[in-house]
């Protein structure tokens, strides 16, 4: 058991959840506003935030947050926070939690192309070897263009090499 003393000695080691809030910040405005150059300034997104939620929050603390200059935050501002951006509070403290949400939040972003939303209409009511033959192109195809094959874990092929 480690004593007080080492636990201090250790700094921010002994806190991974503080080292986790600005990019799960990130990674939410990111998602909201996918478009670099169209997302708001820290002032205007906090006034948003203020306005959709009626928690308050100024544009420098947000700032602040996201970059991880200030990791004092309360449980109230989380709340806050975790509302405007449609997740459960536990996203900011929890890695199961926010890897479960980021896996929505890729989905989400994923069916904004409305070729990926076509394709996956398109593919409902295909017999379960059709739709392993359209996996495997497709991961073919990603292979060709040097991205991620991750397989689905709950919906392995059974094309498997």
């Amino acid at each position: 058991m480690m004593s007080r003393g080492e636990s201090a000695a250790s700094g921010h080691s002994g806190r991974p959840i503080l080292r986790k809030l600005d990019q799960r910040l990130n990674e939410l405005i990111a998602a909201l506003y996918p478009e670099e150059r169209k997302r708001p300034g820290y002032a205007r997104l906090a006034k948003e935030i203020s306005e959709q939620t009626g928690g308050a929050i100024s544009g420098t603390y947000l700032w602040e947050l996201a970059t991880g200059r200030k990791r004092n935050v309360t449980l109230e501002q989380l709340d806050v926070l975790a509302e405007f951006f449609g997740v459960p509070p536990g996203y900011f403290l929890d890695d199961d939690v926010a890897e479960r949400v980021n896996a929505q939040l890729a989905l989400a972003a994923a069916l904004r192309d409305t070729r990926v939303r076509n394709l996956a209409l398109r593919a409902d009511g295909l017999s379960p070897a059709s739709l392993d033959a359209l996996l495997t192109m497709v991961n073919e195809a990603r292979k060709f263009q040097n991205l991620s094959t991750d397989e689905d874990p709950d919906h392995p092929t059974t094309t498997e090499r």
